[in-house]
C-alpha cells in the first residue's frame, strides 16, 4: 500500500457515526448495483477461528506502543506454522475497498516461536477502524488475530509537539467478538480536550492545540447538529453559539454558558458539537479526546448534565465523547430520555 495521507474531514459536514463496533454485524452491504459485500463465509462477520469446521490454532499478538505513535506486534507462532517469504501482519480498515485500505507489516522472527512486526508512526492510518490478520504467505487466507497483552502506558501521557504538522493516534483494542483491532484518528490541526468542568455557569472546557497558533479572534464553537428554520429561497443556516477563548501558549481554555444551548432548543435530544477556529477567519477544528489509551471514551468517560430552563421547559444540558471521541453536548428535554 501506499500510505493515505489525507486528513480527515474536520468542518461542519464531519458526522457522528451510528455504531461503536460494527464487525459483529453479519447483515449484508449492498454495492451499487444492489449485490451483495457480504457472505456466510465473511471472516469479517465472525470471531477468529469460525470459517471453517476445522478452525485454525489461535494466534495471538501483544502490542507494544510508543510515545510516537507506532506500534509493535509480537505473535506467538504455532510449530507447524510453515512461514513464506511474503509472511506479513495485514491490517484492513473495516468497511474500506480502497488501494490504501490494506496495509501490509512485514511478519520476522523475534526468537523461539515467536514473530514481529513493526508499524511506525510514519505510516498513515486512515481514520477508523483496522481489523488485524497474520499472513504466513503459505497461500491461505490471513488468519484473524485475537489480542494479547497490551502495554500502552507510553499512551497514557502522551504528549506530542504542540507545532506537530498532522497528528497520527492508533490504540489496540478487543472487538465485541474477541478479536484484535486498531482505532486510528488522523488530524492536523488538532484540539486535544483536558480537563472538562460541568458548573452552574456554564461548562469550561481546558485543552491544547496542536499543529496551528492560536491568534487575535480565536474561538470556540458550539454547532448543532440540525440548522435553523429556512427557506426556499434561503436556505437553512447551521445553529451556533460562540465564546472567546483563553490562550496561553498552545494551551485554551473557554467557558461555554447554558443559556443560548437552552433558548435554541425545540425537541428530545439535541447535540451540539464542539469546535474552536484559531483565529479570525481559520478553518475550524474538531476539539476531542485522542492522547491516552482509551479507545471508546464514550463508554468510559461520564459527566453530569444539569438542569437548565428554557423558554418552553426544563432541560438537562451535559458534555460527552462521540463515538469518534470528539467533544459534544447533549441538551435533553423532557421526552429526551436517558443520554
Amino acid at each position: 500500500m501506499n500510505a493515505s495521507t489525507q486528513l480527515p474531514a474536520t468542518g461542519p459536514e464531519a458526522k457522528e457515526p451510528q455504531a461503536i463496533d460494527t464487525e459483529h454485524t453479519a447483515s449484508a452491504t449492498a454495492r451499487p448495483d444492489g449485490s451483495d459485500t457480504r457472505t456466510p463465509q465473511d471472516p469479517e462477520a465472525r470471531p477468529a477461528g469460525a470459517q471453517g469446521s476445522e478452525p485454525p490454532a489461535e494466534l495471538k499478538a501483544d502490542c507494544i506502543a510508543d510515545s510516537a505513535g507506532g506500534l509493535t506486534f509480537d505473535l506467538n507462532a504455532p510449530q507447524e506454522t510453515a512461514q513464506g517469504w511474503g509472511a506479513a501482519l495485514v491490517l484492513r480498515l473495516r468497511a474500506g475497498d480502497g488501494a490504501d485500505d490494506e496495509v501490509r507489516l512485514p511478519l520476522g522472527p523475534n526468537g523461539a516461536g515467536r514473530l514481529r512486526a513493526v508499524l511506525p508512526s510514519t505510516v498513515a492510518l486512515a481514520e477508523g477502524r483496522w481489523n488485524a490478520y497474520a499472513d504466513f504467505g503459505d497461500g491461505r487466507e490471513p488468519q484473524r488475530l485475537l489480542p494479547g497483552v497490551n502495554d500502552l502506558r507510553s499512551l497514557v501521557d502522551r504528549r506530542p509537539l504542540a507545532a506537530i504538522g498532522r497528528l497520527g493516534v492508533r490504540i489496540p483494542y478487543s472487538t465485541k467478538f474477541g478479536n484484535l483491532a486498531l482505532r486510528s484518528w488522523l488530524r492536523g490541526p488538532h484540539a486535544e480536550a483536558g480537563d472538562i468542568l460541568v458548573a452552574p455557569d456554564g461548562i469550561t472546557v481546558s485543552g491544547r492545540l496542536y499543529g496551528a497558533a492560536p491568534a487575535a479572534g480565536a474561538q470556540a464553537e458550539a454547532r448543532a447538529r440540525r440548522s435553523g428554520a429556512g427557506t426556499a429561497s434561503a436556505p437553512a443556516a447551521p445553529v451556533v453559539v460562540t465564546v472567546p477563548l483563553t490562550v496561553e501558549g498552545a494551551e485554551f481554555r473557554f467557558t461555554l454558558p447554558y443559556d443560548e444551548l437552552a433558548g435554541s432548543w425545540q425537541r428530545g435530544n439535541e447535540p451540539w458539537d464542539l469546535w474552536l477556529r484559531p483565529a479570525e477567519g481559520a478553518r475550524p477544528v474538531r476539539i476531542g479526546r485522542l492522547l491516552d489509551d482509551v479507545p471508546d471514551k464514550k463508554q468510559v468517560f461520564s459527566y453530569p448534565a444539569l438542569p437548565v430552563q428554557s423558554p418552553s421547559a426544563q432541560v438537562r444540558i451535559g458534555p460527552y465523547y462521540t463515538l469518534d471521541n470528539d467533544l459534544a453536548i447533549r441538551v435533553a428535554g423532557p421526552e429526551g430520555g436517558a443520554s
